[in-house]
């Protein structure tokens, strides 16, 4: 039997080791537009080594729960952020570091109208929507060289509300 990682929802303080949630909490900076926009600036710190920013369309297909969690991945030249192009709640699979391996993982699931943003190096599961459509911008380092480390778990978890 595997291990069961219970999914608790996203809070910026909880998801603070692993990256940034971008949302619209709290007063805008500033209002724009004639009025009618609140402008939420600069909500995620895009970290690369080398390369440059892009912009990707990822479409994925939902994934039910229980979910069975076998392999995450990083991406050491890089952050990574996923934006939601629809509204609805996404799984986000995460897990520390410790000496170059993954250690024990989290799961968060996000709220209608928010996005994350993974640091550089970060453990993490695959893009994992809970609802179609699985539409989202992805903004991460568009560049040569290898920009992807998977770790397959010996033992997958059971991921589950």
């Amino acid at each position: 039997m595997s291990d069961v990682i219970r999914i608790q929802p996203i809070s910026a303080e909880g998801f603070a080791p692993f990256g940034e949630l971008i949302d619209v909490s709290g007063d805008p900076d500033k209002i724009i537009n004639q009025g009618m926009c609140g402008r939420y600036h600069d909500r995620a710190t895009l970290d690369f080594v080398e390369g440059r920013a892009g912009v990707s369309l990822f479409n994925a297909i939902p994934r039910e729960l229980p979910y069975t969690l076998d392999l995450v991945e990083r991406h050491p030249d890089g952050s990574q952020a996923f934006i939601p192009m629809s509204e609805h709640s996404f799984l986000v699979i995460v897990a520390p570091d410790e000496g170059g391996k993954p250690g024990v993982p989290m799961a968060f699931e996000t709220k209608p109208g928010q996005a994350i943003n993974f640091h550089r190096g970060t453990w993490h599961g695959v893009l994992t929507p809970l609802h179609a459509p699985g539409l989202f911008a992805v903004v991460d380092r568009i560049g040569s060289g290898a920009n992807l480390e998977e770790h397959p778990f010996d033992a997958p978890y059971t991921v589950d509300r």
